[in-house]
């Protein structure tokens, strides 16, 4: 499994209130959702991302609320991956659960700058910054998580178990 496309690039503490600002909780549509992503911090996101996108953060990104909102407006958004020096434990689990790719490397997540494309290699771990010709080695993803993540998230999956 591959990741790629051009970054969008955000700071420390990306909560989970700037990721779907909670005036728009009182819908669970991923496409409404998905309308209104970023839109607090970066008002041209939704006009900008296209389909295999990623977004690059640095430390506790998606703090805040447990709500699965925010996981899910990223992915209805077209966002491929979130790579980040550290993520909030809950979005995390969160983003596994609805089969958004995330992965943890600093050092990808302090080099790779807004406007690059880049490239994500889930059964190594590779991050590659193909703008800038550096690579990086962040965590590769488990057999099973992988398996949840093409499964489109972890309901989809048990479900095509039974």
């Amino acid at each position: 499994m591959n990741a790629k496309g051009t970054v969008f690039k955000y700071g420390d503490n990306v909560d989970t209130d700037v990721i779907i600002p909670a005036r728009y909780l009182n819908s669970s549509d991923p496409a409404e959702l998905a309308s209104h992503c970023m839109e607090d911090i970066d008002k041209e996101f939704i006009n900008k991302v296209q389909k295999g996108d990623i977004i690059v953060a640095n430390k506790n990104f998606g703090c805040g609320s447990s709500r699965e909102h925010a996981p899910i407006a990223i992915k209805a958004a077209g966002v491929s991956c979130v790579i980040a020096e550290t993520f909030a434990r809950i979005f995390y689990r969160n983003a596994i659960n609805i089969g958004l790719p995330i992965i943890e490397c600093p050092e990808a997540a302090k080099a790779i700058e807004a406007g690059d494309e880049v490239e994500v290699d889930f059964d190594s771990g590779i991050i590659t910054d193909v703008t800038r010709g550096t690579t990086f080695k962040g965590q590769a993803f488990p057999e099973f998580m992988q398996k949840i993540i093409a499964a489109e998230g972890l309901v989809n999956y048990i479900n095509s178990k039974q």
